[in-house]
């Protein structure tokens, strides 16, 4: 067979796989589509300041996500609080100062697995654990314990990938002016290696802010008539409110949860937004 011949075979079935990415490409976009414009045809009518500050009621025309809007700000505060911070240590940890051998794989190996874990698994562990073993109770706080552990795993190896990243020669340079690995990891590894942090991070809250299975568990509740106050007060979340909804007999109440899709998918694209800002302005910092 002549090398003609196997060139074109290639560019043919080169473009016949490019061809069938773009329509499986297509095809997605296209089920968004539907998807949006049945919520949006339902849910815009329905949106107003009522709907946002009112409490939810057995009447469609009154019920609004007040609590639940609150619900979601407190976990998603909390949860952010907790797993930040631990998630970055555990990947500074890991990359920085743990020595490579055979242990250190397992835990990288059981970190990376622990991702792939049905969020309900997280759920139960929060019952267990947080709600009856700690005795913290059906309160915001379990609820933003347990999405912090479902979204750990994902912060961690967001942000070991970002250390990664960082050039050696830019950590050479630094030990070269006699700083210590300490002054070395905080002016010059975590600033590097910042927006790549702070991208996956921002993702993982994301991913908090829309799960509702595992707070079910926990304890979240489908209907509340009070402004949760501290850690310890019971709660609802948009997810959950959204669902209560979606199970009503009246058709209204399909429209009235349409409304609060449109709310969470608002607040989902703010905080991706935030994401991709906060990436674009410490990129554009270590670029100057």
């Amino acid at each position: 067979m002549k090398e003609q011949d196997i060139t074109k075979r290639r560019k043919i079935k080169n473009k016949i796989f490019h061809a069938l990415i773009f329509l499986c490409t297509l095809f997605g976009i296209f089920i968004l589509s539907i998807l949006l414009f049945s919520i949006l045809s339902k849910g815009l009518k329905w949106l107003s300041m009522d709907f946002i500050t009112n409490f939810p009621s057995r009447f469609p025309k009154k019920a609004g996500i007040y609590p639940a809007l609150l619900g979601s700000l407190w976990l998603i505060i909390l949860t952010a609080l907790i797993s930040f911070p631990v998630g970055i240590g555990t990947a500074l940890y890991l990359e920085e100062y743990a020595k490579d051998n055979k242990f250190t794989e397992f835990i990288k190996l059981n970190i990376a697995n622990l991702a792939g874990v049905p969020a309900i698994i997280y759920g139960m562990l929060g019952l267990a654990v947080f709600v009856r073993l700690l005795g913290f109770g059906r309160s915001i706080l379990s609820g933003a314990l347990t999405m912090s552990l479902l979204i750990l795993p994902t912060i961690i190896i967001s942000s070991q990938e970002a250390l990664r990243s960082v050039p050696e020669s830019l950590k050479q340079a630094s030990y070269a002016l006699g700083t210590t690995k300490w002054q070395t990891i905080t002016g010059v590894i975590l600033p590097y290696a910042l927006p790549g942090i702070l991208t996956g991070t921002i993702l993982g809250l994301s991913r908090a802010l829309g799960e509702a299975a595992p707070l079910i568990v926990v304890g979240a509740l489908a209907y509340v008539s009070f402004i949760p106050k501290t850690p310890f007060d019971q709660f609802t979340v948009l997810p959950i409110q959204i669902f209560n909804w979606s199970s009503m007999p009246k058709k209204e109440f399909q429209n009235v949860a349409a409304a609060g899709i449109i709310v969470l998918l608002f607040i989902l694209l703010g905080v991706n937004s935030v994401a991709i800002l906060l990436r674009n302005k410490y990129q554009i910092r270590m670029k100057d």
